[in-house]
């Protein structure tokens, strides 16, 4: 009568029995010909609702017939590693991993396969709305059991690994290919970089290969988001009323209920995402990079030299050493004559910023480093004088040029942390680089220098009276043409103020979430007070340099410039003399290198002084204390440094 009562038409099907025989007799009957039970296990593996007892029993069977799976049974074989097994019972994910023990053991030709299906999952699910024919969304699944999901994965590599020796080989190929496209949600390409590195723990042998993998991602993210659209993403952003930071989930808030710490949390979560959507993405990834790379190195808290010397050796491929020699490669590249000349600036350039930011890097690091740069400088001049090069041309001396701007950099950042703690002593340590003569050469590095570093370089070694740098600034503004008029007419366009084609590589860091591990470690530009340059400051935007889209916070910061003296120490000056506003053909308007003190010695100066004995080429403060600038009461009344 039970039956009588149902309704056969809109009733589905009782499912009782799913497969009538076992594994094993249907594989006989495959043999033979019949493909009827194939077809119809093959059919049932793929079956969405599955129950968690159905699995544990195939997967049982599949076990005891392992060593019949050859590769005529590929295609159920993948039938099977398909199975949902992440996020089902203990049981279950207990047998799974069991027949893939089985399976690669006596299979090896699955090996593949099974890296693949354990790969795969290496990222979150998708979940996919469908209504009708499309598919209205395809978001990342917030699924709350993704941390076990992952620890199971790994679990099934390193099970693998116990039964393939040369996993390894294999499995760097596979990591490649099923890296997310740089599309992707940054949700999805932060699980997949931290299942990455996390796979350099059970395979040390593939850390180098998986670190160029990530970083050669990372650096496409880098390319696809350029240093001026972030800033201008960011500047938008921070005039829309709600932040507008790139979110990732929903963008509407169905949640009304929320309480205060809910919506702190999502307020704080939207203050540190970028406003540009590749940034977030690479924000995402150096966050997880930089987690990695600071958990690999401190164990317990106390950092292991041994673990930092290894993870560095494979990131920069450099000899292992603290900073200290991780700085002097660079130093003694650009001081070494084989290489070419460009690679020769470049270390110089990359040298110069290292030093200049690095916050934790000892003073007595930075002074062994130009230990070994102005000593090459001063050997570099006296090998010109004896020529017939002896004149200032970037094309022929560029690596001196770049060398000369390195130990300007240096020092504008770090002449304070010489001097600090003994006056005395980081005086003389700087009277003993003998700058005078670097600058005062017929090479003239002043004039081929970025401008802001030249002024502050100017402002700083006036101040400690090492030399007197404004008498050749004037001079080379006076030499230098303003501006670049094209043949064929139309606007004037300024004249090239970087012929070094300088950058800075470790310029100041735009990305929120992973630059809290750089703050502790990097020096920002911070601008002189009035003790330093006891004079008035106005900013002075700085040109566009060519060929280089990024700009360093010290050289689009404000630069001392003055309408007449820099009065660093005082009563260097007479109080009366007065400042004259320079010539208009000396400067160009976009010239940012400060106007010359004044001056009371005639222009041109004279380049020697007769003596009886010898002739001797006038420094800078030779010729004032010639004219009477630095003589008499001045010296009196205010003592110099030195003293």
């Amino acid at each position: 009568m039970e039956l009588e009562d149902r309704d056969f038409l809109n009733t589905p099907p009782t499912k009782t029995v799913r497969f009538g025989g076992n594994v094993v007799n249907t594989l006989a009957k495959f043999e033979r010909g019949d493909t009827s039970d194939y077809e119809l296990l093959k059919h049932q593996l793929t079956d969405p609702d599955i129950k968690d007892g159905q699995v544990i029993n195939w997967l049982q069977e599949f076990r005891k017939c392992v060593t019949l799976l050859t590769k005529d049974h590929e295609q159920l074989v993948y039938a099977v590693l398909r199975l949902p097994w992440l996020g089902r019972s203990a049981a279950v994910v207990e047998e799974y991993l069991a027949f893939l023990s089985n399976l690669v053991s006596a299979q090896t030709v699955y090996l593949r396969h099974c890296l693949k299906m354990v790969v795969s999952n290496f990222t979150p699910g998708k979940v996919v709305i469908r209504e009708g024919d499309v598919d209205i969304s395809d978001s990342d699944d917030e699924d709350e059991n993704l941390p076990r999901n992952f620890d199971l994965c790994h679990h099934a590599l390193q099970l693998i690994a116990r039964y393939v020796p040369f996993t390894s080989r294999f499995l760097m190929p596979i990591l490649n290919e099923n890296f997310p496209f740089v599309q992707k949600s940054s949700r999805t390409q932060e699980c997949y970089v931290h299942n990455l590195l996390r796979v350099t723990v059970h395979f040390p042998a593939l850390r180098r290969d998986v670190l160029e993998l990530v970083i050669g991602r990372m650096l496409k993210l880098d390319a696809s988001a350029p240093r001026g659209d972030i800033e201008e993403a960011e500047e938008s952003s921070a005039h829309q009323p709600n932040g507008g930071g790139v979110q990732d989930e929903c963008v509407f808030d169905m949640d009304e209920d929320d309480g205060p710490e809910t919506k702190v949390a999502v307020g704080t979560a939207g203050a540190m995402a970028m406003a540009h959507p590749v940034a977030e993405r690479l924000d995402s990834l150096m966050a997880v990079v930089l987690a990695y790379v600071k958990d690999t190195c401190y164990l317990d808290g106390c950092l292991e030299l041994d673990r930092t010397k290894d993870l560095y050796r494979d990131l920069v491929s450099l000899p292992p050493g603290p900073g200290r020699g991780v700085s002097r490669a660079p130093v003694e590249g650009g001081a070494e004559p084989r290489p070419a000349p460009v690679l020769r600036q470049a270390a110089a350039t990359y040298i110069g910023s290292f030093l200049a930011r690095a916050k934790f890097l000892p003073v007595a690091t930075v002074k062994a480093c130009l230990d070994l740069l102005v000593p090459w400088l001063q050997r570099y001049i006296d090998g010109q004088d004896s020529g017939g090069r002896a004149f200032c041309d970037v094309s022929l001396h560029g690596p001196f040029y770049s060398a000369c701007q390195t130990v300007f950099y240096t020092l504008v950042f770090r002449h304070r942390a010489i001097v600090e703690g003994n006056m005395r002593q980081g005086l003389a340590y700087l009277q003993s680089l003998n700058l005078e003569r670097i600058v005062m050469s017929q090479l003239n590095p002043l004039k081929v220098c970025l401008p802001a570093i030249t002024s502050m370089f100017a402002a700083i070694t006036r101040k400690y009276q090492l030399v007197f740098c404004y008498t050749i600034i004037e001079r080379n503004h006076r030499l230098m043409l303003p501006t670049v008029r094209s043949s064929h007419g139309g606007d004037a366009t300024p004249a090239n103020t970087n012929p070094l084609d300088s950058f800075f590589p470790f310029d100041p860091y735009l990305l929120k979430r992973s630059g809290k591990f750089i703050e502790p470690l990097y020096q920002v530009w911070e601008e002189p007070g009035g003790s330093e340059v006891d004079a008035p400051r106005k900013p002075v935007r700085q040109p566009v340099r060519q060929g280089s889209e990024e700009d360093d916070d010290f050289l689009r910061g404000e630069t001392p410039q003055t309408d007449g003296a820099v009065a660093m120490t005082p009563g260097s000056y007479s109080p009366a003399t007065r400042p004259r506003p320079p010539s208009p053909s000396c400067s160009a308007p976009s010239s940012p290198a400060p106007s010359p003190p004044p001056r009371t010695a005639r222009w041109p100066p004279p380049r020697t002084r007769n003596r009886d004995d010898r002739s001797a080429p006038l420094s800078g403060f030779e010729e004032e204390e010639e004219e009477g600038v630095y003589s008499g009461s001045s010296h009196t009344t205010n003592p110099p440094l030195f003293r």
